[in-house]
């Protein structure tokens, strides 16, 4: 007896773009990895997009991102050895506050992903690092305020740091540093209120110090900023 074909079952075949579990799992993680790649791309744009930003405003006169600009280029120096302390001397001085001198730090962070104070304490010597902290620290809270007594003891110990300022092994003194402080001093008045905070700071008198640091015609000349200051 001839046997019947058994008739073939359809239902329990896989259809042809039915994906194995296999498949599956593999079309998952490729999808994930490009996710993750389309948001690390975002970002990356993002970053961009804010740099490029930051570097536009870098060209503006007076902006957070020019100072910062600045600052670098200071430790750049045009490429030779050193920082151009003169220069970074005088950016510093100019910021009217440490409300501006936030807004600095931020741009320089943004700019160059680098901490502006650990910058410039590798750039610099120890009394040249103690000079522009010391500058920063006398900034007012706001632009316009009157000098403080925090302001005072800034000025004398920047005049502190200009004396013990060294060239290599040998002693000297930063003249210009010195002049810069006076130039700043707005009276005469204020120029006692620096010499009282330095006796308190290091109990020597500040006249005593600057004739021992300052050659004679040097001294002359240098309180003759001073003396042609209002008196209050």
């Amino acid at each position: 007896m001839q046997q019947k074909p058994v008739p073939y079952n359809y239902t329990n075949q896989p259809e042809k773009d039915e994906m194995s579990l296999k498949e599956k799992v593999i079309y998952s993680l490729l999808a994930a990895v490009g996710l993750t790649g389309l948001v690390v791309l975002g970002r990356k744009l993002i970053i961009k997009k804010v740099e490029s930003k930051a570097h536009e405003k870098s060209f503006e006169d007076g902006t957070p991102q020019t100072i910062a600009k600045q600052i670098k280029m200071t430790f750049d120096n045009d490429g030779y050895w050193g920082t151009d302390v003169k220069a970074l001397r005088k950016v510093l001085s100019d910021i009217k506050s440490k409300a501006q001198l936030k807004k600095v730090f931020e741009a320089y962070t943004k700019e160059y992903h680098s901490n502006m104070y650990k910058d410039m304490s590798e750039e610099l010597e120890t009394s040249e690092y103690n000079e522009m902290l010391q500058i920063i620290a006398a900034k007012p809270d706001k632009e316009g305020q009157a000098p403080t007594t925090n302001q005072y003891t800034a000025w004398a110990k920047r005049l502190k740091a200009a004396f013990d300022k060294t060239y290599g092994f040998i002693p000297g003194t930063d003249e210009t540093a010195i002049k810069v402080v006076f130039n700043e001093i707005p009276t005469q008045t204020a120029f006692i209120n620096v010499g009282k905070a330095y006796q308190k700071e290091y109990g020597e008198n500040l006249i005593t110090a600057l004739q021992s640091e300052l050659e004679v015609w040097e001294y002359g000349d240098y309180m003759k900023i001073i003396t042609t200051k209002p008196k209050a």
